[in-house]
């Protein structure tokens, strides 16, 4: 893995990362307004990080190339663990931000609903997806377990823990949608800096 230019007072990252089953580049900037450019040959998974972008307000440029004709899940799965990578690496120490974050959002008949702890720790409590939702491919390429899958990866690369909780849906690619939006939302509170403190928001001195 090459990891180029990274200036947490401006709270950006750049990270790229090669295996014989994908190359991704990510480039985030976490005080962005939600622009995105976003490629990794798996269409539904780009309309998911777009929507993660747009309702974040972070900007992302993610590209990622990868071994598709097998299975999409290196590509889903390496793209979520670049990506928490340099979310970890844009927040540098954590000084003055909000550390929690929690969201939740409907699309239709669906509902989610995300916590996040900008902890350190990393953590994935997931659940309420209706049965058979995991074997369902969306939009012909992205099989439903991949969204759980990502998540794990995110959260563990990004040493955050996240609570994602499906309260109600029917149609795989809004349940999906509305998770991603919620954990949007819920990231766009966390990493927001906190007028009322300057310092890292832990009793221990560190996160």
């Amino acid at each position: 893995m090459t990891q180029s230019s990274t200036d947490f007072g401006s709270r950006t990252a750049k990270i790229e990362r090669t295996t014989s089953e994908s190359s991704v580049s990510v480039e985030i900037n976490l005080n962005g307004t939600g622009a995105s450019n976003i490629d990794t040959s798996v269409p539904f998974y780009d309309h998911m990080l777009t929507a993660l972008s747009k309702h974040s307000l972070i900007d992302m440029n993610i590209k990622c190339t990868g071994d598709t004709h097998i299975d999409v899940h290196h590509t889903v799965e390496d793209t979520a663990i670049v990506l928490g990578e340099a979310l970890k690496q844009a927040l540098g120490d954590k000084k003055g931000i909000r550390r929690f974050g929690q969201a939740t959002v409907p699309l239709d008949e669906a509902l989610a609903s995300a916590v996040v702890d900008i902890s350190g720790r990393p953590y994935l409590v997931h659940g309420g997806e209706p049965e058979g939702f995991e074997f369902h491919l969306i939009g012909g390429h992205f099989t439903g377990s991949m969204v759980r899958h990502l998540f794990e990866a995110f959260a563990y690369h990004a040493g955050i823990c996240l609570h994602i909780n499906v309260l109600g849906g029917r149609d795989p690619h809004h349940i999906a949608e509305a998770e991603f939006k919620a954990l949007a939302r819920a990231l766009r509170e966390a990493v927001e800096s906190d007028p009322r403190h300057n310092d890292i928001p832990s009793t221990k001195g560190a996160l």
